[in-house]
């Protein structure tokens, strides 16, 4: 077997189909299942169950997927730190993030960052969800993801940054705009703007509504934070959302930031496969937006460490 069986034949368990493998690597299918077969004659076992929408890990396919995708990440990240090691203050960083990320939580330590490593390449990725995240981190894909945190992942650390309380947004001219703050129980009649359902700060914002027996109703959904606040500024809807660091709010301006002090902050920072065994460009770039985040925080509205 090689390191290329091995490689896809873990794409395969997770995109549970071979055609979609062939697609992200832009070969037949045909390829793809030759490094499958050439698994399952060197294990002598089988590999992959044949399903009508796919295929999923036989028992032993799920142990191969186990242990193939630990050396793989562990073989990633040993050739980082040599190339590292012999390049000096080269190398590249592999960053998860949302659509608002960058603008809210990095811009700072972006540009202090570039100054200081100009020989670095970074590298910004997208990613739909947590979990997405997790897996890109456990493989090695990526070296580090900004989060939302949550509860423990198996493999993976996190580390809070910053807590981020919520915030009502909403038009200059809305009749609650002049409030100094908010109570939930204030809310249980409007309409708000959704943040996706299948997010990790709609879930924590949920589960402090349920906490406090409440449950806000929505007629309008968007997919980013900085979709709501427009939406909200044009006085399309009322919006509750996260103290994002660097948002200003003058006082002549068409959006109002009310705070609503009874939920809970919501907690952002990184997450690592291992925090120790991060490539040194890649620690230097997390280690600068904790040292941003430090110093601009109390700068955003009603921003909390």
């Amino acid at each position: 077997m090689t390191l290329e069986d091995l490689r896809v034949f873990v794409a395969v368990c997770r995109a549970g189909s071979l055609s979609a493998v062939a697609r992200e690597l832009g070969c037949t299918q045909s390829a793809v299942s030759q490094h499958v077969k050439r698994l399952e004659r060197e294990t002598g076992v089988g590999l992959l169950e044949r399903r009508p929408r796919g295929v999923v890990p036989t028992q032993a396919g799920r142990i191969l997927e186990a242990a193939a995708a630990e050396g793989i990440a562990g073989l990633g990240l040993a050739l980082r730190q040599v190339r590292d090691l012999s390049d000096g203050v080269s190398g590249y960083v592999r960053v998860a993030t949302g659509a608002t990320t960058v603008r809210h939580f990095m811009s700072d330590a972006l540009v202090a960052y570039r100054r200081a490593h100009p020989g670095v390449n970074l590298e910004f990725r997208t990613v739909s969800s947590g979990r997405g995240s997790f897996d890109a981190l456990a493989d090695g894909t990526l070296d580090l993801a900004w989060i939302t945190l949550g509860p423990p992942v198996r493999g993976i650390e996190q580390r809070r940054v910053v807590d981020l309380p919520w915030m009502l947004a909403v038009p200059a001219d809305d009749p609650l705009a002049g409030l100094p703050h908010v109570d939930v129980a204030d809310l249980r009649d409007v309409r708000l703007i959704r943040l996706p359902p299948n997010s990790a700060s709609a879930a924590h914002l949920d589960a402090s509504c349920a906490r406090l027996g409440v449950r806000f109703s929505y007629d309008t959904g968007v997919a980013d934070w900085d979709t709501a606040l427009l939406l909200a500024e044009l006085g399309v809807g009322r919006a509750v959302v996260p103290a994002l660091p660097g948002l200003s709010q003058p006082a002549d301006g068409a959006l109002r930031l009310i705070p609503v002090p009874a939920l809970r902050p919501l907690p952002v920072g990184w997450a690592v496969r291992r925090w120790d065994a991060l490539s040194p460009p890649a620690r230097a770039f997390a280690d600068l937006v904790i040292e941003q985040r430090g110093r601009t925080a109390s700068a955003s509205p009603g921003a909390a460490d």
